[in-house]
């Protein structure tokens, strides 16, 4: 499996950015889809999964909306009134429905968000 993020730019608070992430290699339905992302000088961190329901991290709830088009074998954050603090490298993983762990990652995107 091979993700490829993009999408990502330089916005105002309250703007909104749509990332995408394209997937390639497998069954796509068959992958728990997700986003992640990393603050500078910060871990790694959950944003939003999607298979049969979507999860979302509580300081995104409301504000991110994340989706996919198995047609097109694609995933989306589609991210609305952004803050500063969401400014980071975003990432795409994905794992196969059989297993529990992330084992697949896109190479990031990064979105930054001034004041």
């Amino acid at each position: 499996v091979q993700l490829q993020a993009s999408g990502g730019g330089l916005v105002q608070a309250g703007d909104s950015l749509r990332l995408s992430c394209a997937f390639s290699g497998q069954t796509f339905g068959n992958y728990v889809m997700g986003w992640f992302r990393q603050a500078p000088g910060k871990d790694r961190e959950f944003v939003a999964s999607i298979f049969w329901r979507t999860v979302y991290a509580d300081s995104v709830k409301g504000r991110f909306t994340i989706s996919k088009d198995n047609a097109k074998k694609t995933l989306y954050l589609q991210m609305s009134s952004l803050k500063p603090e969401d400014t980071g490298i975003y990432y795409c993983a994905a794992h196969h429905r059989a297993v529990d762990d992330w084992r697949v990652w896109g190479q990031g995107t990064l979105v930054t968000v001034s004041s």
